[in-house]
Order: C-alpha cells, then structure tokens, then sequence
C-alpha cells in the first residue's frame, strides 16, 4: 500500500469563514476553527444547529457558498490520494438487511487498494481491524444481522482497516443504547490512543465528551464559543447554547 507523507506540523482540518446554505436557510454562518494532530474535538449543540451540515460541507459532501477547508494541508476540493486518510461514519447508515454482505466483506471495503491485493493479505488487514473493535468472532456474519452498537463498531473497523489521520464521526452512537454508548467511546479512546488519529465528532452526549474530547465547538449556526470541556461546558455557556431543553445524562457506571 503507498503511503502518503504527512506533515505533522500543519492542522488537521482548516475551516476558514464557512457558510452553507440549505434552500433560502443560512444552515452554517461564518465558522472557523482548526484542529491539530492527536487531538479529540466534539462540536456540540441543539438539533437544527447545523453540526451535520458543517460535517458534510467539510467533506464536501454539499457544497458550500463561501470560505475554504483544507484537510492535512491541502483544499478539500484537492485531496486526491489523501482522501483515504480520513476515515467517516456518517449519521444514519441505511441499507437493505437482507442484503448478503458479510462484516468481512463490508471492512475490507474500506482498503483504498483492496481490489489490488492478495486475498489472503486482504484478509489480514480486516482480522486486524475486527480484533482492534473486539469483533473478531462476527467476521462472517451477516451486517444485517448486527444489533445498532455492533454495527458501529464494524463500521470503526470500516474506517481503521488502513491507517488515518483523520476519524470524522457525525453522533456516531445515535439510537444506541447508553450502555454500549458509554463502551464505544471508551474503544475509540483507547484506539486513538494507540494509533494516534485525529477525531472530529459530532455528539449530543456531553459527559462522554466533557470525559475523552480535548477540546469542543458550541454550535449554533455560528460558532458561539470553544475550548477546553471545562470551559465550554459549564453551565452559563450551556444556558447559552440550549436555552432550557438541555438534558444531561451521567454514565455513572464509569466514574
């Protein structure tokens, strides 16, 4: 597999004066922020904020009608081979269950090279990846047939079959229970330790975030205010940001 140099110097993601709009709706307005490497930013706030609209315009999965990203240095518009550095699990993940499609079949979907290797070494990288999210027992089983938090996890092992520099993870652990919420974030911890990626996330669950994320982004179609969990999470920014329909839930199990 080649490999592409990185310098470790730069941010990870640039956002320069980003503004998006959804029809006549100005969903983003003017945000900016950067990330740097090894590093665990949330971007939090209420539903309707536009924290999935700034993801897919940082992706340039939707077009943006001003400012500029640059992911690892280079344009979004430019990435080329550095697209498969970053790895991103989206919101919602529709697909037919019935659909025949193994997890070992769906990991080593996410090899940038994977129809030009060997199958056996093929396979070697999706072991991998299934050991490093505790799944190395479900390798043939159908996707279809995986509860919600398996399927996350799967979908981790989607994203770190190769190396990334960059994890982009829009409520990956929606309609999961707290349970397997709570064990999800403590994974991909430990993953980002070992591994030493960049994660942007979106997340509604703020003591996960106030517990593993380094720095987080207040969102309300602006960027209302950033920094350090115990700053951005403290109860007047939170007022701020939710009004009075912030609810919070403690995972009492891991204190």
């Amino acid at each position: 597999m080649k490999l592409v140099k990185i310098n470790k110097s730069l941010p990870v993601v640039n956002v320069q004066n980003l503004t998006v709009i959804r029809g006549k709706y100005q969903a983003v307005e003017s945000v900016s922020f950067k990330i740097f490497p090894g590093s665990n930013t949330a971007i939090i706030g209420p539903n309707g904020a536009g924290k999935s609209t700034l993801i897919q315009a940082i992706l340039n999965l939707i077009p943006c009608a001003s400012g500029n990203v640059e992911i690892i240095g280079r344009p979004i518009k430019n990435l080329g081979q550095y697209w498969h550095k970053i790895g991103y699990i989206p919101q919602k993940l529709t697909f037919d269950r019935s659909f025949p499609l193994t997890v070992t079949e769906l990991v080593s979907l996410g090899l940038s090279q994977g129809g030009l290797m060997k199958s056996r070494e093929k396979l070697m990288f999706v072991e991998k990846a299934l050991l490093k999210v505790n799944l190395q027992n479900h390798r043939k089983q159908p996707i279809g047939s995986l509860s919600g938090g398996e399927l996350k996890r799967v979908l981790l092992a989607y994203c770190l079959v190769q190396s990334r520099e960059l994890l982009i993870l829009d409520e990956v652990m929606a309609g999961v229970d707290p349970n397997g919420e709570a064990k999800f974030a403590e994974l991909l911890a430990n993953l980002q330790r070992e591994n030493g990626f960049s994660i942007l996330q979106v997340s509604h669950d703020l003591d996960m975030v106030n517990r593993y994320c380094d720095e987080v982004l207040c969102m309300n179609r602006r960027l209302l205010c950033r920094g350090k969990p115990s700053m951005a999470l403290d109860e007047e920014n939170l007022s701020k940001i939710y009004g009075d329909h912030l609810t919070r839930y403690f995972h009492h199990h891991l204190v």
